[in-house]
């Protein structure tokens, strides 16, 4: 008979939670998402709460729509991105649960199972807009390169990437999606199913982080904190390129001509609703900076904010 620790009780009983979860919250792509549905092109994608097309107070209410659509595509896309590697990651984090407990192993196989299935839905997505906006748009960062290059960091700052990813989609539905009237119904139910499978994964990332971070010696934990650095560093380097290039498309399939001056508000405005989107709000989620303010020193702290400081800006 195995005898269990309160702490090893409590751990298998989160896994054995979001097991329970996930089957309860299971859905399919077309039976229970897109259900034979078209967008609406007559409405914004993302919210103003997390576009900020309406800090561009130069644009007519239909340019801010259109730019809105550019920006949920985009965001449609970059989760397809990330999802690649964080599968990736997950199956390599079942592995040493495979003989092992069989509670955790089947919570993360479940795990990654859904990450797949969310980046069917997020090419699903790509297509159905190419289908709905003029043709020109490109969505720049090749998803084997990008998961080539984080996948090759240490174990701990890809999972802390992941938990950080993982709590700006919670709090980014909650607080913005979920209550927005005025964004496509379809847009928002995409969203909420994501949600959904993604409230489980949140947990066991923090769970595989902190069981990370308990067997790293100080000196690995150190390297690994310029790891998260180097990655966050990548990220924005991605999203820097993608706003001058929806920037770009934005001016061609605009009714009138930009000023030069125009164009650069537009820029400059995408990349400042990317890093809120996909950097700040999720440093700035209580749950991650608790999460992280757990395991590193002050001085580790502050090489992070410094490093942010030019982002957080």
């Amino acid at each position: 008979m195995e005898i269990m620790t309160d702490g090893h009780a409590v751990t298998a009983n989160r896994y054995a939670k979001c097991i329970a979860a996930s089957k309860r919250v299971r859905w399919d792509i077309d039976r229970d998402v897109i259900r034979g549905r078209s967008f609406d092109f007559t409405k914004k994608f993302l919210p103003d709460a997390l576009s900020k097309v309406d800090s561009l107070a130069f644009l007519g209410h239909d340019e801010q729509r259109l730019l809105s659509q550019i920006q949920g595509r985009t965001y449609a896309n970059m989760f397809g991105l990330v999802e690649r590697f964080i599968a990736a990651k997950v199956l390599e984090m079942s592995g040493p649960y495979r003989l092992g407990d069989q509670s955790a192993l089947e919570a993360l196989v479940r795990f990654s199972d859904e990450e797949i299935k969310h980046q069917e839905l997020f090419r699903r997505i790509e297509r159905m807009c190419a289908e709905g906006m003029p043709a020109g748009y490109a969505f720049l960062p090749d998803a084997n390169s990008v998961a080539s290059f984080v996948l090759a960091k240490s174990t701990w700052a890809v999972l802390a990437l992941t938990c950080h990813i993982e709590l700006f989609v919670l709090a980014h539905y909650r607080g913005s999606i979920d209550g927005d009237m005025n964004s496509s119904d379809l847009w928002k139910d995409v969203f909420l199913y994501h949600w959904r499978e993604e409230s489980q994964h949140a947990i066991l990332d923090e769970m595989e982080w902190q069981r990370e971070d308990a067997r790293l010696s100080p000196e690995e934990r150190d390297a690994a904190v310029d790891d998260l650095i180097e990655l966050v560093a990548a990220v924005d380097g991605i999203l820097q390129t993608q706003a001058n290039a929806d920037a770009d498309y934005f001016a061609m399939i605009c009714r009138r001509p930009l000023s030069m001056a125009d164009k650069d508000s537009v820029r400059t405005g995408l990349l400042a609703a990317y890093r809120w989107q996909y950097i700040i709000s999720g440093v700035q989620e209580p749950r991650f900076s608790q999460a992280l303010g757990g395991m590193i020193t002050g001085n580790q702290l502050s090489r992070i904010e410094t490093a942010m400081a030019p982002i957080m800006s």
